[in-house]
């Protein structure tokens, strides 16, 4: 089975979870929160979906458990895992959204939302091991779907105030901006909203196959498509998401991707934050803008979050998350336009872009321009896919082994100079350059991050890092096969 808990809810192969196990996991989530006390008997679970062909069946399976645990559940659609979360919020509701998020088609899974927000990392543990309980018991799990009602036009309509109430009246006026719709379920939102603040929207790359775009490491036929759009209708900014609509993915007017911690820290300016809580893995240079605390975690929402709940206990009154994808969350109340926007403690990839683009309206500056002000290091990432865990575990495990063991690795990057553990390997190296490596926490894959002065010196730095990693892997894949022919003898 590969199921199991990663930086986002539950994740693992679409064949695994279409079955008996979505209703193993709906089942526990459901005797959790009712022996808990976080909800009782005929209280409402909603459920929404994003595209993949996996998920409506996904979603059916876990609505006829929710109900044979004796809870009321409402079909929210398809529509972006914020507007789920904020109506989740405002009802006192406990929620689950099918979804894979970025990752192939191939994969699904489930995020998981308590009647007060996300769930965390305690959440998890508790739910994986009413899910464990459940198997050892030998009951059969009763998979059945079931249709029930839906409300997915008020859950949009909730989401759409939320956002047409955070600038003002045709705010982005003069902007032709495309909207790459290909599968996300906030691609009619994007244009709805756009088109409201006097924006001229372009609507591109509309699929009825599921597309995967990971925003944080965005792939190259996804970039030679933006370029390719920007200069054929000559647009301001292209802007998208991926599959459940809570990262946010925008180009320049020449179609190159911005970078998610840069959104997020913008729109963490928008809101006039006291402090940004963000993971290792954004771009170091934040902390040397100065226009905000900055709060390091390790990688995950969950991560995000307990260090957004900290901030606010230490007395912050504007706490502001994101990720380095740009995911953009709220832990406090916040209020802009006139406006106090209620909490929304799960990534959002509305807000970010709202917040460039207005930047770019106000200023009347190329988001080109506004990335340039920022002045921050040039950091790139990509990843290494079909991974397997063992292999990225063994390769984590060896480079903390020993300083000679890191160096030897580093050999043809640089020397090391200093090492952050808190997520993966984080190493800075004697010319200021970084590289970290870091597994996956949703799939079979490795990343590497780094940044550099120069975007030659970041891509050279990343090509030989993936370069290092993939030899250390073949390497070590032979070395393994060797002692299982010493063992056969």
């Amino acid at each position: 089975m590969s199921l199991k808990f990663g930086t986002s809810g539950l994740r693992g192969l679409a064949i695994d979870l279409e079955g008996p196990a979505a209703a193993l996991y709906a089942t526990a989530f459901a005797h959790y929160l009712l022996s808990t006390g976080q909800a009782k008997p005929g209280d409402t679970v909603l459920i929404a979906r994003d595209f993949r062909p996996s998920s409506p069946a996904i979603s059916a399976i876990a609505a006829g458990a929710l109900l044979r645990a004796g809870l009321t559940v409402l079909d929210c659609g398809t529509v972006p895992t914020p507007a789920l979360a904020l109506h989740a919020l405002a009802t006192r509701s406990a929620a689950l959204m099918v979804t894979g998020s970025h990752i192939p088609a191939d994969r699904n899974g489930i995020k998981f939302y308590r009647p007060d927000g996300e769930i965390g990392k305690a959440d998890e543990q508790a739910i994986t091991e009413a899910a464990d309980a459940l198997r050892a018991g030998q009951t059969t799990i009763d998979a059945t779907p079931a249709e029930v009602p839906t409300i997915e036009a008020t859950v949009r309509d909730l989401f759409m105030a939320r956002n047409v109430s955070l600038l003002p009246g045709h705010a982005l006026s003069g902007l032709r901006i495309g909207v790459y719709q290909h599968s996300t379920v906030a691609r009619d939102l994007f244009v709805d909203v756009l088109v409201h603040y006097g924006a001229d929207v372009v609507p591109l790359g509309r699929s009825e196959t599921f597309i995967p775009v990971d925003t944080e490491a965005v792939a190259p036929d996804t970039i030679t498509a933006l370029r390719g759009w920007a200069g054929e209708y000559r647009l301001d900014a292209i802007v998208s998401a991926d599959g459940d609509g809570d990262r946010p993915l925008v180009s320049n007017e020449a179609g190159e991707p911005v970078r998610g911690d840069l959104l997020g820290l913008i729109a963490a300016e928008f809101l006039g934050a006291t402090i940004a809580v963000t993971p290792v893995t954004s771009n170091s240079g934040l902390e040397r803008r100065g226009t905000t605390d900055i709060l390091r975690t390790r990688v995950g929402s969950p991560f995000v979050i307990a260090g957004m709940v900290e901030a606010a206990a230490a007395g912050h009154e504007r706490v502001v998350g994101f990720e380095a994808n740009g995911g953009t969350l709220t832990g406090s109340a916040v209020t802009v336009n006139g406006t106090t926007l209620a909490p929304l403690p799960t990534r959002d990839c509305f807000l970010p872009v709202l917040a460039v683009l207005h930047q770019a309206a106000q200023r009347r500056q190329s988001l080109s321009a506004i990335v340039n002000g920022y002045n921050l290091p040039i950091a790139l990432s990509d990843r290494l896919e079909r991974f397997p865990v063992e292999t990225s575990q063994g390769l984590m495990a060896h480079l903390r082994s020993s300083p000679t063991a890191l160096a030897a690795f580093l050999k043809p990057l640089g020397i090391p100079v200093s090492v952050s553990d808190i997520d993966g390997h984080r190493i800075t190296l004697a010319d200021d350059s970084i590289v970290h490596l870091r597994p996956s926490g949703n799939a079979p894959e490795m990343r590497c991050y780094v940044e550099a002065e120069t975007e030659t010196k970041a891509l050279a730095l990343l090509a030989a890092g993936l370069i290092r990693i993939r030899s250390w892997a073949e390497a070590d894949s032979i070395g393994h096969a060797g002692d299982t022919g010493k063992a056969a003898e």
